[in-house]
């Protein structure tokens, strides 16, 4: 890496992370894109956005991301692979320690998301990652063409992936533990009113089965009321349960809540406790998680640190 000092570094290519990247390239401050391992974020495995502003026809969301990067390239932001795995923020400029280097900054926006959450159930990891669990139905629902699959959730990822899974499979059976969904009324009427979704309610996985096999063959399940086990003969097993915040290399340098989301100072969205150093996106946002609100947040964060660059002569 380079050892000279950037103006503004950004963790993370999502939509806070690339709007970001947006606003600051604009304002000439050239700011350094870190990738990390999915660049254009959980976005790019979305096969159509109906949500985001100004597409009335929606837009598959690695066009969307991809749009974004080449926005924000073309006013002179530039993109680099590597993950950060600590930091030093006790010096100014900030250092980002990656395995291959250093990276010294005076602005920092971190906008590193949130990945899925597992079901902590056995089996699950054992066939995660082409042997039926998957926590992306956009990714790999077409391999389970007419065949039977379980999701795992209640809210309105989980109705989103179901209602996308009934494009291929013949039977989506969504096991929620509670017997009404958290989704929105919308969606949780499109997902209920669907034929080949069958509700599985009051209900909680116990295990994946098909280890031996190397490939999914049933996901075992308990009724949370009854006690009553049950086992759904599907081939793929799909998780929508929720998201752990991308927060750990920068754990105990800033703070965060008790799910570890980074908590941002009293009065603002992407000011944290370090000067110079904001946050955007999901992972500080556990309560709206979407696009849009993504987008905002990066362009809260690019206009804070772009003032604070000002202010104190970098």
């Amino acid at each position: 890496m380079s050892s000279s000092v950037e103006n503004v570094v950004i963790v993370g290519s999502g939509c806070a992370g690339l709007t970001a990247a947006i606003y600051t390239a604009r304002a000439s401050l050239s700011p350094l894109v870190l990738e990390g391992i999915q660049p254009g974020g959980q976005l790019t495995t979305t096969s159509e956005v109906e949500n985001y502003p100004g597409f009335p026809e929606g837009i598959d969301g690695f066009m969307l991301m991809d749009n974004l990067r080449k926005q924000a390239s073309r006013f002179g932001a530039r993109f680099v692979s590597g993950l950060v795995q600590t930091a030093d923020f006790s010096t100014q400029p900030r250092v980002l320690k990656l395995a291959d280097g250093e990276i010294h900054t005076h602005a920092l926006i971190i906008a590193t998301g949130a990945s899925p959450r597992l079901a902590g159930v056995p089996g699950e990891k054992e066939l995660y990652g082409g042997k039926g669990v998957s926590t992306c139905a956009t990714c790999d629902g077409a391999f389970y063409r007419n065949m039977d699959v379980a999701i795992i959730g209640g809210g309105d990822s989980a109705c989103e992936e179901a209602l996308f899974l009934t494009r291929f499979a013949s039977k989506v059976y969504l096991v929620h533990r509670r017997d009404t969904l958290r989704a929105s009324k919308i969606m949780a009427e499109r997902t209920t009113s669907h034929p080949k979704i069958q509700m599985v309610w009051n209900s909680v996985p116990v295990e994946v089965l098909g280890v031996r096999e190397g490939s999914v063959s049933g996901l075992k399940v308990r009724n949370v009321k009854t006690a009553v086990e049950s086992v759904l003969a599907v081939k793929g097993v799909f998780l929508a349960i929720g998201h752990q915040p991308n927060t750990g290399p920068f754990a105990g340098m800033l703070k965060t809540d008790a799910n570890g989301y980074f908590l941002p100072e009293y009065g603002s969205q992407a000011r944290t406790q370090v000067p110079g150093v904001f946050v955007a996106g999901d992972c500080a946002d556990h309560l709206y998680r979407q696009a849009i609100t993504a987008a905002g947040m990066g362009c809260q964060a690019a206009i804070e640190a772009e003032r604070w660059l000002a202010e104190h002569g970098s």
